[in-house]
């Protein structure tokens, strides 16, 4: 483990608007319960899925948006709707089409009549991307002009109707989910809209124990109900809080040899990215690692972020901010096999990072 850079104590980096979660010890206690109430709720509905429940909170409370991918069948709709509902938040499912057009999601004007009057005015009719969590199923299934007209929300926080801008409902959180095995008739995202995600998250088979259980209980009756365990007001106060972690010098700097190392032609990059990656990733990779780093920090109960962190998100944060070659392709290696190695050849310590004469080419250029 790296060195952690960590704060005199609990209290020093909690600012007087943590929204009455009272001192940094009290914070950092409801947030690590927050994680512990949230996957107790969840668990009642989901069997397994641990990681990708972890990403999922990690990505709610630094303010980001998720892309997850899996085979249909994985319960991805029912795992988000659950995390909805044990957060009292309203929630939103669009199931993307081909022939949706961007006023479908973010609403649209009408002329409504006043019938004491006989005058016509104009009222605005909120779509569905007025919530607070929005499910877009399948959004590789519509054309670029409503992807963007979604990306746009995810970025701005706001959609843009006629001339008006509206402001959307906070906290705002986007998972958006693509299916790997049908391509055909499909828009697929472009890396500039995919590097809006903060995570990609790949949702996988159950193992045998947890597939038992899954038809034991799906087959039995009804679902548990799911009770709420935080409102939005204190999902936006531990927002907050998570910007409020420390964090090193030396973390941020391993943070940056990962992404930098990701760049053709630069120095200091391996040999091995030339001959597996045509495209590496942007500084938007080095903030969300940060931020990440802060947020699974504080979920795990700690105030600080070490390179542990920075490795346990390096896959979700990078794999999808990778653009792959086609020689990587035919050989069947992954923009996770690339990160793994990179992983491998990183040192965490900072000495040992600092010395490294590839690594001051790196930091230098």
């Amino acid at each position: 483990m790296g060195y952690s850079g960590t704060a005199s104590s609990k209290e020093q980096w909690m600012s007087p608007e943590t929204a009455g979660m009272g001192d940094g010890t009290a914070a950092l206690a409801r947030i690590a319960d927050a994680r512990r109430q949230l996957l107790e709720q969840l668990s009642q509905v989901i069997v397994g899925q641990q990681d990708v429940l972890d990403q999922l909170l990690i990505s709610l409370f630094s303010r980001g948006h998720c892309l997850l991918e899996g085979v249909p069948g994985l319960a991805k709709t029912l795992m988000i709707s659950s995390l909805a509902r044990a957060m009292d938040l309203t929630f939103s499912r669009i199931q993307f089409t081909p022939d949706l057009m961007p006023s479908d999601i973010t609403g649209t004007e009408i002329l409504e009549e006043n019938r004491e009057t006989g005058s016509r005015d104009r009222r605005f009719l909120e779509g569905p991307v007025f919530a607070h969590v929005i499910l877009a199923d399948e959004i590789n299934r519509t054309p670029p002009k409503t992807q963007a007209a979604l990306l746009e929300a995810m970025q701005e926080r706001q959609v843009t109707v006629g001339r008006q801008r509206r402001v959307l409902v906070d906290p705002f959180f986007v998972l958006a989910t693509q299916n790997p095995i049908e391509q055909e008739g499909t828009y697929p995202l472009p890396e500039a809209q995919q590097d809006r995600f903060m995570f990609k998250v790949y949702v996988e088979y159950p193992n045998f124990d947890e597939e038992f259980e899954i038809a034991r209980r799906t087959t039995a009756g009804g679902l548990p109900t799911i009770r709420p365990v935080i409102t939005a007001a204190e999902i936006l106060a531990l927002q907050q809080m998570v910007r409020e972690v420390p964090v090193s010098d030396h973390v941020i700097r391993y943070a940056l040899a990962l992404v930098r190392q990701t760049r053709l032609n630069r120095p200091g990059t391996p040999d091995f990215v030339a001959e597996m990656a045509a495209w590496g990733a942007g500084p938007r990779a080095v903030q969300f690692l940060i931020v990440g780093g802060k947020a699974r920090a504080m979920l795990q109960g700690r105030t600080h972020v070490t390179t542990d962190d920075i490795q346990a998100l390096a896959k979700p944060v990078l794999r999808h901010r990778l653009v792959m070659n086609y020689t990587a392709e035919s050989e069947g290696l992954t923009a996770d096999d690339l990160i793994d190695r990179l992983l491998a050849v990183t040192p965490t310590k900072e000495d040992e990072l600092t010395r490294d004469a590839r690594f001051q080419k790196i930091f230098s250029s």
